[in-house]
């Protein structure tokens, strides 16, 4: 039997046995602090991309310290996506910062030596990732002017805490297909921010 490569970059999450029915119907108020954060951090993310990007061009490699403050970024935000409501699947508080930290939802990468300055160019990686990009947008949704047109996983999530709130158990058959979807798009994402080279594979499995 073939066995794939892993990919360069990792996200994983542990299924919860127990959980708080009720917990995630306040989960919007205790993200705040998050959610005034994340934002500015996104920002900070956008410029350090570009820099990361001019790089490429010219050595043909990520900065280290670049990397670092970006994949960490996308773990943090991984971490407050679990417990709120793109899974909804912790009571575990999330924590604040970059670093690898102790949670029932992780991401890793795989620092790459050596990157391609060809990918790097303007437009090819967008074009590449062109199927990924549509599929993502069915999975998370889209805004259209004011108008926000749930995605399928926003729909599955709702009856996953549906489910808890009702008999005490997240289903684990959502679950996994949820943890899919996220993985699928937070691949796609890693890879749009130059964060590895290799093109992410059309499956919700590692």
């Amino acid at each position: 039997m073939l066995v794939s490569d892993p990919y360069p970059v990792s996200v994983e999450a542990d299924y919860p046995e127990r959980l708080n029915r009720f917990l995630w119907i306040i989960k919007w108020l205790l993200i705040l602090p998050h959610l005034i954060l994340l934002p500015f951090l996104a920002l900070a993310s956008f410029f350090t991309t570009i820099a990361a990007w001019f790089a490429i061009l010219i050595t043909g490699r990520y900065p280290r310290s670049l990397f670092q403050f970006n994949a960490g970024l996308m773990a943090w935000g991984w971490r407050v996506s679990f417990f709120s409501y793109m899974q909804g699947a912790a009571d575990k508080y999330p924590q604040f910062g970059i670093g690898r930290k102790d949670y029932p939802a992780q991401m890793s990468f795989e620092y790459p030596e050596r990157s391609s300055r060809l990918l790097a160019l303007p437009f090819v990686r967008p074009i590449l990732a062109l199927p990924h990009l549509v599929i993502v947008s069915f999975i998370q949704g889209m805004n259209i002017g004011a108008l926000r047109i749930p995605g399928i996983r926003d729909v599955l999530v709702l009856f996953a805490l549906l489910a808890l709130l009702f008999t005490g158990r997240y289903p684990e058959s959502l679950f996994d297909i949820i943890l899919g979807m996220n993985r699928w798009s937070l691949r796609v994402t890693a890879y749009m921010m130059l964060l590895t080279d290799k093109y992410p594979p059309f499956r919700f499995g590692e």
